[in-house]
């Protein structure tokens, strides 16, 4: 797993991996613009079912400057990840420096009502050299 998820976190029995890959294809170096998808898959490895409800994000570009993102659910879901079970979705996030880093956090409830946050783990957001 870890070969196709290099970073990966645990919480309370819900693990949280990520994959990121750089998108030539839809950034402008020259324009200031890198982009870079993002496949996460979040484990329920414990004995009760979890939801997610809400995101929250801090994205910091390659200047230092952090910006903070948080919003419901995961690509307009709010999944019920029953024992045993994964949620897989890919998103995207734009920067206009060549290099970041993205870290986060999910709010999750249990079916027994209990809330609690599932750390995304730190992850980097390299653009390959080119020469110019």
């Amino acid at each position: 797993m870890k070969e196709f998820f290099p970073h990966a976190t645990t919480t309370d029995g819900v693990t949280v991996r990520v994959a990121v890959s750089y998108l030539p294809e839809q950034s402008e170096p020259r324009r200031g613009r890198w982009f870079w998808a993002y496949h996460i898959r979040i484990e329920n490895e414990s004995e009760r079912a979890v939801q997610l409800l809400t995101r929250h994000w801090v994205i910091t570009d390659g200047r230092g400057a952090r910006h903070s993102v948080e919003g419901e659910g995961v690509v307009g879901e709010q999944p019920l990840i029953a024992p045993g079970s994964s949620f897989d979705y890919v998103s995207g996030c734009p920067l206009q420096t060549p290099t970041g880093a993205m870290e986060g956090s999910y709010r999750l409830i249990g079916e027994d009502g209990a809330h609690f946050d599932a750390a995304i783990p730190k992850f980097g957001l390299h653009a390959p050299a080119v020469d110019s």
